[in-house]
C-alpha cells in the first residue's frame, strides 16, 4: 500500500502545535477546572468514558490534534491494517514483511469482516476450541483415570504470557468452579518448580504457547514440566496441548493432546484475543466469556475507525500522549488502574507499547527526528498512593497519568463504613488524584506547596467484565498502533529483542563447550568469554 511517510515534524500542523505548547492551558489557574470543561472534555465507546479535562489543552490544541490525526492519515492506515495491508515492513530493507491482523480474531461479529480470510481462520479455531471445551465439560476428555482436569498451566513468555495473564487475573472473579489457571514464563527454574510442585499433575493440563515452536525459554520450561510428569508416572502427551503456528515443530499430535493455531499475521504482544489467550481463558472462564472478550474488543476496534477524535477514545488517547510526549516534553506515562484485578495490566502495556514503539528508525529505515515511544509503567491504586505518588505530585519529573477505574466492583461484596462503600472510596481516590495533580495547592509552607499542572486522563466503565476487558485491551492496542502511524514507525517488529537472544545463545555455546571439557577459545568473541569468567557461571560438569 502507499501510506503517508511524512514524519511528525513535517506535517503542516506541527509548528502550530509547537507554538501552542509554549504556553499550554493552565490547569492550576483559578476556575480553570470548570464544570463545563469537565463535562465537555469527554469521549465514549464500548462501555468506557475517557475524561480528559485534566489534560493541559484547550479547544485550539484539540483542533490542532484533530488536524494532526487527519494529516498523518492515522485512521486510514488503521483501516488499511484491518483489511490486510502489509504493515510490518521497512521500505528498502529486509524485514518481516507481514500483514497485521490481530483485529481479525474478533471481527467475527462483523458482516462482512474487514478481512474475510483471516476472520474465517479465527472462526475455525474458535470452533475447535468450543468443541474441546465442551468435551472437557462433558467428561469426554479426561486423564487416564477418567478424572476431570481442574488445573491448567500456561507456559509462554512475552506476548504468550503477559497479555493472557493480565486478562485472566482481571477476570478471575468470573472463573469457572473447580478450575484454576497458573503461569510459567521465566526461564528461571525456580519459576517452574514453584508452580509445578503445588499441583496435582494428574488433573492438570499444560498449554505450551510458541508461534515458531522454537522459543528457547518456553521450550526449556516445557521440558521441565514434561520431566515432572515423567517423574510422576504420567504420560505428558495426554496432558499437554500446543498453541503454535501451523506446521511448527510443536504442531505434532504425537507429543500433544490437541493443537490450536495462531498465524504469522498476529504479533505476539497483540495476540491475547487469538488462541494464545483464548485456550487458557476458555478453560478458566468458559467459552462464553471468551466470546464476550472478543465482542468488547470488536466494539472498540470499530470505534477506533472514527475520524472525529472526540468520538474515538483510542485515537484521542494516542494524540494526548503525543501532545504530552512530543510537544510538552514528558518522557514517561504511568498507567494506574484503580482495580486490583488489573494488577498485571500495566505490565502487559509495558511490553505492548515499549516493544512496539521503542523505535529510532522510521518506515523508510531513516533515523527518526522526533521522540517516539514513552517509558510506560504503573501499579494498581490505591496502593500506589502510598508508594510513588509523592513523586507524581511534587517530584521534579512530570509524569502524565492514565487512570483506569470502575463505578462498581466485580464481586459486589462491599459494605458502608463512615457512610460510603469501599468501591465509592476507591473511585473517590481516583478522581481526587486527577484533580490534585491538575490543580495543585498553594501554601506558604514550601513543603506543602503543590504546583499542579500535571496532566492526566481518566478511563471509567461501569464494571470490569469480560466485555469491558476486551474493550480496554483493544483500546490500548489501537492507541499504540495509531501513535506508531503518526510517528511513521513500524510498531509490529521487535529487532531490539533479537540482539540479546543472539548474544545469549553465544554465551550458552561457550558454556556448553566448557561443560563438555572443551578449550576456551578466547580468540573468538573475547568479550563474551571475559563476561562469563567475571560472572563465575561456567558449569564445569
Amino acid at each position: 500500500m502507499a501510506w503517508n511517510t511524512t514524519g511528525l515534524d513535517e506535517l503542516p500542523v506541527y509548528e502550530k502545535l509547537v507554538k501552542l505548547a509554549r504556553s499550554p492551558f493552565d490547569l492550576a489557574a483559578p476556575g480553570a477546572m470548570s464544570p463545563g470543561r469537565i463535562a465537555t472534555y469527554k469521549a465514549s465507546a464500548a462501555g468506557f468514558d475517557l475524561i480528559f479535562g485534566t489534560q493541559r489543552l484547550d479547544d485550539t490544541v484539540l483542533n490542532g490534534l484533530q488536524q494532526l490525526a487527519d494529516q498523518s492519515g492515522a485512521v486510514d492506515q488503521f483501516l488499511a491494517m484491518k483489511r490486510g495491508a502489509v504493515m510490518n515492513r521497512i521500505e528498502g530493507y529486509e524485514s518481516e514483511n507481514r500483514q497485521v491482523l490481530h483485529t481479525a480474531c474478533r471481527d467475527i461479529f462483523r458482516d462482512p469482516p474487514d478481512n474475510e480470510a483471516a476472520t474465517q481462520q479465527a472462526k475455525k479455531e474458535l470452533e475447535t476450541l468450543e468443541l474441546f471445551l465442551a468435551q472437557l465439560d462433558r467428561g469426554e476428555v479426561t486423564n487416564a483415570e477418567g478424572q476431570a482436569f481442574t488445573e491448567y498451566v500456561n507456559i509462554g513468555i512475552g506476548g504468550s504470557d503477559l497479555g493472557p495473564r493480565a486478562l485472566y487475573l482481571a477476570l478471575a472473579a468470573y472463573a469457572q468452579k473447580n478450575r484454576r489457571v497458573h503461569f510459567i514464563s521465566n526461564v528461571d527454574p525456580d519459576d517452574a518448580a514453584a508452580v509445578l510442585q503445588g499441583l496435582d499433575l494428574a488433573r492438570t493440563l499444560v498449554g505450551v504457547v510458541s508461534k515458531s515452536g522454537s522459543t528457547l525459554e518456553t521450550l526449556t520450561n516445557e521440558e521441565m514440566a514434561r520431566a515432572a510428569y515423567a517423574r510422576a508416572g504420567l504420560k505428558p502427551r495426554d496432558h499437554f496441548v500446543a498453541i503454535t503456528g501451523h506446521g511448527s515443530p510443536m504442531d505434532n499430535p504425537e507429543k500433544y493432546l490437541r493443537s490450536f493455531h495462531m498465524y504469522d499475521y498476529i504479533g505476539g504482544r497483540y495476540s491475547a484475543t487469538s488462541m494464545v489467550g483464548a485456550v487458557m481463558l476458555g478453560f478458566g472462564l468458559g467459552y462464553d466469556a471468551v466470546i464476550e472478550i472478543l465482542r468488547g474488543a470488536n466494539e472498540m476496534d470499530r470505534a477506533a475507525e472514527a475520524r472525529d477524535i472526540r468520538k474515538n477514545p483510542a485515537l484521542l488517547l494516542a494524540l494526548l500522549g503525543i501532545w504530552n510526549h512530543n510537544f510538552l516534553g514528558y518522557d514517561t506515562v504511568a498507567v494506574l488502574p484503580y482495580s486490583q484485578a488489573l494488577l498485571r495490566f500495566p505490565a502487559h502495556l509495558q511490553q505492548c507499547d515499549m516493544e512496539s514503539n521503542g523505535k529510532s528508525v522510521n518506515r523508510n529505515g531513516e533515523k527518526v527526528s522526533v521522540a517516539t515511544g514513552p517509558i510506560v509503567w504503573g501499579e494498581p491504586g490505591t496502593n500506589g498512593q502510598h508508594a510513588f505518588y509523592q513523586l507524581l505530585h511534587q517530584g521534579t519529573s512530570i509524569v502524565p497519568v492514565e487512570f483506569i477505574g470502575f463505578r462498581q466492583s466485580q464481586h459486589e461484596v462491599d459494605l458502608k463504613i463512615k457512610g460510603t462503600t469501599s468501591q465509592q472510596k476507591l473511585v473517590a481516590n481516583l478522581l481526587a488524584q486527577a484533580l490534585a495533580l491538575a490543580t495543585g495547592q498553594k501554601d506558604t509552607n514550601p513543603n506543602r506547596f503543590f504546583a499542579g499542572n500535571r496532566p492526566s486522563s481518566i478511563l471509567l466503565a461501569d464494571r470490569l467484565t469480560p466485555y469491558t476487558m476486551g474493550g480496554l485491551l483493544a483500546l490500548y492496542e489501537a492507541k499504540i498502533v495509531l501513535q506508531g502511524f503518526i510517528w511513521n514507525i513500524n510498531s509490529f517488529d521487535q529487532e531490539g529483542v533479537q540482539l540479546g537472544k543472539v548474544l545469549a545463545n553465544r554465551l550458552l555455546d561457550h558454556m556448553t563447550i566448557v561443560g563438555r571439557g572443551g578449550a576456551k577459545d578466547r580468540s573468538k568473541h573475547p568479550e563474551s568469554w571475559a563476561m562469563l569468567e567475571a560472572a563465575g557461571v561456567f558449569q564445569e560438569d
